[in-house]
């Protein structure tokens, strides 16, 4: 253990004075945001719904209380980005304010070599922020969802689904002897509850000319015959001459995948799955036929990425407007300023991300501008601090 530490203080000591100066006065102000940013989250996004929860459904408090541990995490992730850019905005404010930065430059120590320890704190905070939402985060999310639910007497969230929609395509075959690619079947059930689909539609044009349409009460899947096993409905027929056939049964058994469970189960917000879950998931929907909802899910996949590049934006933008000459940005006025640069990064990223969604703009284009904008803008402002 000692011989570890000797190693660190070794490798500590390889830093340039300068960056170790910095890095040391920055990480003061980093951890203090970071507190200051999560209580705000954790207050705003989670105490008072538990607080209703433990005065309205009689939620014990200590469920509660472990439910908001369980959440920590993704308050944890949301105050990084806003931390990073208030710690660089407040420290190099005072730096300036107190002329320890003009005195650096007046032995010839550039504005770019001065902010080069925010970027390195930046850039890791970007690290420990992907780390944090794609591995921390989902699983966390999914143990307090599991914990309040099973709190409050109510279904397995991981086990339950409302309105899915599995489409099938494949290859149709047309009067005249071709074929063409088109929906063979169209899966739709209400509600999924414990491994039951609840009234269940299904229509079915894989045969030339016929349509036909089942329904029943419920529907589960056979896992040792490999198809779904429908209880209680009818079973409609429209024949190639316009006439209509029924027949009621009690057990049917019809070859589908099962595909309708997997989507049932996707979690409703990406924030609860990690990268390569999402990517699944995206898999999944795409094959489905669901292009909207994939091409909403490849937005949010590509925003994993962009939402921790926000640390080293806001590491950029604060670290060069705190540099600039005769700063006079107190602690007030740099949390006032920050929350102002937040807001508007934050609408610009919603705004690019629903056109996004939309179709408007490809998945990556749509994720990503804000940070290429946020990088221009904090380019600009270090070039404003330079002269």
């Amino acid at each position: 253990m000692e011989a570890l530490i000797q190693r660190i203080q070794t490798q500590l000591r390889r830093i340039p004075i300068l960056d170790r100066w910095l890095l040391g006065e920055l990480i003061g102000p980093l951890l203090f945001a970071i507190a200051m940013f999560t209580v705000l989250a954790i207050t705003v996004g989670a105490l008072f719904e538990l607080v209703r929860l433990i005065s309205e459904k009689n939620l014990p408090v200590l469920i509660a209380t472990q439910v908001l541990f369980q959440r920590l995490p993704s308050f944890l992730v949301l105050s990084f980005p806003m931390a990073t850019l208030f710690a660089t905005l407040l420290a190099y404010g005072r730096l300036s304010s107190n002329s320890e930065l003009t005195a650096l430059r007046s032995i010839g120590v550039t504005t770019t070599r001065m902010i080069i320890p925010a970027l390195v704190l930046a850039f890791v905070m970007t690290n420990l922020t992907f780390l944090f939402n794609d591995v921390l985060v989902p699983r966390s999310n999914r143990s307090a969802e599991l914990t309040l639910s099973s709190a409050l007497g109510s279904a397995i969230a991981s086990e339950k689904g409302d309105d899915i929609i599995y489409s099938r395509f494949g290859r149709l075959k047309q009067p005249d002897g071709s074929t063409r690619r088109g929906l063979l079947q169209l899966f739709y059930a209400g509600k999924f509850r414990d491994g039951t689909m609840i009234k269940v539609t299904l229509l079915d044009f894989s045969r030339v000319g016929f349509t036909q349409m089942l329904q029943a009460e419920s529907a589960e899947w056979n896992q040792e015959e490999a198809k779904w096993e429908f209880m209680n409905g009818q079973i409609l027929t429209l024949t190639p001459s316009g006439s209509t056939t029924s027949a009621d049964f009690d057990r049917y058994m019809y070859p589908l995948s099962s595909a309708p469970i997997s989507i049932a189960k996707l979690p409703k917000d990406a924030r609860n799955m990690t990268v390569a879950e999402a990517l699944q998931a995206e898999q999944l929907l795409q094959n489905s036929g669901d292009l909207k909802g994939a091409r909403k899910l490849q937005v949010r996949i590509q925003e994993k990425f962009t939402f921790p590049m926000a640390c080293l934006v806001f590491g950029l933008i604060g670290a060069s407007l705190g540099a600039k000459p005769n700063n006079r940005t107190n602690r007030g006025q740099g949390f006032a300023l920050s929350v102002v640069m937040i807001l508007t990064y934050y609408l610009l990223a919603s705004s690019f991300s629903a056109l996004g969604v939309k179709g408007t703009l490809t998945p990556i284009l749509a994720a990503w501008s804000p940070i290429m904008i946020c990088l221009g803008g904090g380019g600009f402002l270090l070039r404003q601090a330079s002269r």
